[in-house]
């Protein structure tokens, strides 16, 4: 057993420690919008319920370890004292990751993922149309933990109203657990996905992806790429120039392929690729048929 104090420990290091032990945890994808009204869409992991009678949620955005700053979505909950907490299952969990992405101020991290905004019914922020599960609320309290990076602020959010999608429930409104799918968060990359286990998502914040949005129309409006597809894709920085996709397609010697294939076909082979990341053939392979 190796022992530590946390006041020996930097904070990058004691938050891994943190996150690495303690899980696997919920996660709460909670959108926002500031005092004019621009919608922010962000994950939390540092998420649970802790209340039915009021229905309580807490979350908590914690301060930047590099630069001690605060996200978006804390200074959207301080000043409209609104949010939507949208539950997080299988079917989105690559768009979620996608959204962690640290876009500037005033990006619409619903159109960087490729996500729906659903009007809210009693709050400011719009739902993801997506999520199995979305919890309109009203921000009760934000308790401070402190004024250091890594230092959390709790978001005591109040449930206003609550929207689930009817075929998860059964009529004594019990959600089927295997239906709803849910995902959590572990340490590192690692997510668990209730009904089958770990899996590895790399994180998107060491660069910019260019977001579902930048991805051309034929791509983006597949009928064959799921929403997890696509946000894989927009998780890369640049698209590849056409000389450089040509060059792929001769070197491969798919021109036959690509030329006599539907577009159907081309986008299932890429689906192989994007399952196993790889992302740069997958894109190659997708601009050639366009």
């Amino acid at each position: 057993m190796k022992s530590f104090l946390p006041s020996k420990l930097e904070t990058k290091n004691l938050y891994g420690l943190l996150s690495g032990s303690i899980g696997p945890r919920p996660i709460a994808f909670v959108s926002s919008v500031d005092k004019h009204g621009n919608p922010n869409l962000s994950p939390y992991s540092f998420f649970n319920v802790f209340s039915a009678n009021p229905p309580i949620l807490i979350f908590s955005p914690v301060r930047r370890v590099r630069d001690n700053s605060i996200k978006h979505t804390l200074e959207n909950a301080l000043e409209t004292k609104e949010v939507v907490i949208n539950v997080v299952n299988w079917d989105l969990v690559q768009q979620v990751s996608l959204s962690s992405t640290e876009y500037e101020q005033g990006i619409n991290e619903f159109e960087k993922t490729g996500l729906t905004m659903l009007p809210s019914d009693l709050v400011k922020p719009p739902r993801v149309k997506e999520s199995p599960v979305q919890y309109e609320c009203k921000v009760q309290d934000s308790i401070a933990l402190g004024e250091e990076g890594g230092a959390g602020n709790l978001v005591i959010a109040e449930v206003v109203k609550l929207h689930i999608r009817e075929d998860l429930l059964d009529e004594g409104l019990h959600i089927d657990q295997h239906k709803i799918d849910l995902v959590s968060r572990m340490g590192g990359n690692w997510y668990s996905r209730a009904n089958k286990g770990m899996f590895e998502v790399e994180k998107p914040l060491q660069r910019k992806g260019i977001g579902v949005d930048q991805l051309p129309d034929s791509i983006r409006l597949s009928s064959v790429l799921t929403g997890n597809d696509l946000g894989k894709l927009g998780n890369i920085e640049v698209l590849p120039a056409s000389s450089l996709v040509k060059n792929f397609i001769l070197k491969h010697d798919l021109e036959d392929f690509i030329e006599n294939s539907s577009e159907e076909r081309v986008h299932l082979i890429a689906q192989e690729y994007i399952e196993k990341n790889e992302l740069e053939k997958a894109m190659n392979i997708l601009l050639a048929k366009q």
